[in-house]
């Protein structure tokens, strides 16, 4: 059996255990199980969840938003692990002479973000936070290539940014934090696959989850080389990819109840908000103990 892994820039442990594959720590876990590993590259984290199942990939992982979205679809995914907190992965930007100074001044304005990623958690939580509605109390508009420049013009009212966009933004001043993510989110990678594959093979859960802590592991040991790394396939300065990489915890842990409550917590939101067309049970996506023998 070959477990095909998913793939996309957003996801710092599984892009870096993708370009290690010299290194070989994905076949390392698995051939002992006797089975063998390919990548499946794609762009959109967003299609996690129907990739997995329509059996594209096995197994995958984003931020915090996608696996909800997933589970609103109708897709039966369980969570395997997840990333320590990000609390500086990201900030929501405004130009540093804007009257915008709490969540609740963003009322009526234009915010820039990657809708349907961890961005979308974020403003929705603080803007529930401030008594205000994602869905009616600001326009979201889809983050593009000009989002800076449309933000420091003042086209937009704030911006979401992260990793090496976050670094460049700070490094040319300019602009400040309304938002810093780790007050209002814990900004976890999470990693999910499919329920038949969680609960009938969970020692190749369990070996691919080694897998992406040596990966993390070898980036927290030489940041400097996964810069290069993703500053040559993504684009952006070493520099500023050192600096939004150093930012990261490269630590996964268990799924515990604080991160389901916090899951569950965004799916009601989303709710709430219209975001999701139908509530979300977040402890359903959690592997079931194979019956015992009687």
């Amino acid at each position: 059996m070959t477990i095909t892994i998913g793939v996309h820039a957003s996801n710092p442990s599984l892009y870096h255990l993708y370009h290690l594959t010299r290194h070989g720590f994905a076949q390392q876990e698995l051939e002992p199980l006797g089975e063998s590993v390919a990548f499946h590259p794609y762009s959109n984290g967003v299609r996690t969840g129907e990739l997995l199942s329509r059996g594209v990939i096995d197994f995958g992982g984003t931020g915090s938003t996608p696996p909800v979205t997933a589970q609103a679809a109708g897709h039966d995914l369980v969570y395997t692990a997840v990333s320590a907190p990000r609390p500086e992965h990201g900030a929501l930007l405004v130009p540093e002479d804007s009257p915008l100074r709490t969540a609740a001044d963003l009322k009526g304005r234009t915010v820039h973000l990657a809708i349907g990623s961890w961005q979308t958690h974020l403003i929705a939580k603080a803007l529930d936070d401030a008594g205000l509605s994602y869905a009616d109390d600001i326009t979201a508009e889809r983050s593009t290539g000009n989002s800076e420049q449309l933000l420091r013009t003042g086209a937009v009212a704030a911006w979401v940014a992260q990793g090496p966009q976050l670094a460049a933004a700070r490094r040319t001043g300019g602009l400040r934090t309304l938002i810093r993510t780790g007050d209002v989110i814990t900004d976890r990678s999470v990693f999910f696959t499919r329920r038949d594959l969680a609960e009938q093979r969970p020692e190749i859960i369990d070996a691919l989850t080694r897998a992406l802590r040596r990966a993390d592991d070898w980036a927290a040991a030489h940041p400097r080389d996964a810069a290069r790394i993703a500053s040559a396939d993504l684009g952006g300065t070493v520099e500023d990819w050192e600096s939004a990489l150093s930012a990261l915890p490269w630590r996964i842990e268990e799924v515990g109840d604080a991160f389901l409550a916090e899951q569950q917590e965004a799916a009601d939101i989303f709710h709430r908000t219209g975001f999701i067309e139908r509530p979300v049970t977040v402890a359903h996506a959690v592997a079931h103990a194979p019956a015992k023998a009687v």
